[in-house]
């Protein structure tokens, strides 16, 4: 278990990174390479909410890497995006659609026990954490924090907003907080977007209870806004290094101090 990093706050939000981890979990010979697999990975995400920390915030952190499988996904296998382009619970392509394989892709057997050793703790880590802090607290706030390249012409046409939020369509989270955050993001002078092409993945939508007092929210950023994106990366150039003054940090701020204050009931 040394791959999960959970370090439990006392504040009623969470912060979960998903797909920030970069651990191959021994299966690298598998993949076309290495850089490959980590091709899509959401870099740098674990630093840009470092200060979360500070402010009595819960983070939850996997070090595998979504190739091996995606703590994203509905552990059934179905589809978020019907109709859509997206990867499975245990990717088969990047984004892009390149295979991420060598030769043969996992089966039955091991996207099970992948499932098993990674997804299922990962989930129990949230739910375990969401149980405590809702012991002590009428509402809680799951911000599952994101990133993606600002063009992906797979996934999506043309470029991506800066700040995707997700709320699988205003069910997953009071209004209230949606609200407040997508204001602070219209004032930021980036573009912004509610519920478009990303609404919010697995972790949004199976935890998002607000009338349970549990509300959950997705920040997808487009990476423009905290480093330099290469036309074409290459494994000189990518990842690129972090920005060491992200043009978005002053508002990324202001979101999570939203999202603390609704969580306790603060305006």
């Amino acid at each position: 278990m040394d791959w999960l990093r959970v370090e439990p706050g006392d504040a009623p939000l969470i912060v979960a990174f998903p797909h920030g981890g970069t651990g191959l979990a021994g299966l690298d010979a598998e993949f076309i390479s290495p850089w490959h697999a980590l091709f899509d990975t959401d870099w740098w995400i674990g630093e840009l909410y470092d200060s979360v920390r500070a402010l009595g915030v819960t983070t939850i952190a996997t070090d595998i890497s979504r190739s091996v499988i995606d703590m994203n996904r509905d552990p059934s296998g179905a589809s978020l995006y019907p109709g859509q382009a997206t990867t499975e619970l245990c990717p088969t392509t990047r984004f892009d659609g390149a295979p991420l394989y060598r030769y043969g892709e996992p089966d039955e057997a091991e996207i099970t026990r992948r499932l098993n050793l990674y997804h299922r703790p990962y989930h129990d880590a949230i739910a375990g954490q969401l149980a405590r802090l809702r012991a002590v607290h009428p509402r809680v706030v799951l911000y599952d924090a994101h990133s993606i390249r600002s063009h992906v012409p797979r996934l999506f046409d043309g470029e991506l907003p800066q700040f995707n939020i997700g709320t699988n369509g205003g069910e997953t989270c009071a209004g209230e907080l949606e609200a407040a955050i997508a204001a602070i993001c219209a004032a930021s002078g980036h573009s912004h977007v509610v519920n478009g092409r990303f609404k919010g993945g697995w972790t949004t939508r199976h935890y998002g209870r607000p009338d349970e007092g549990v509300h959950a929210i997705q920040m997808e950023l487009a990476m423009r806004g905290y480093l330099t994106e290469p036309d074409t990366p290459t494994a000189a150039d990518w990842p690129a290094p972090v920005d060491p003054n992200p043009a978005i940090m002053p508002a990324l701020r202001l979101v999570i101090a939203a999202a603390l204050d609704f969580a306790k009931g603060q305006k």
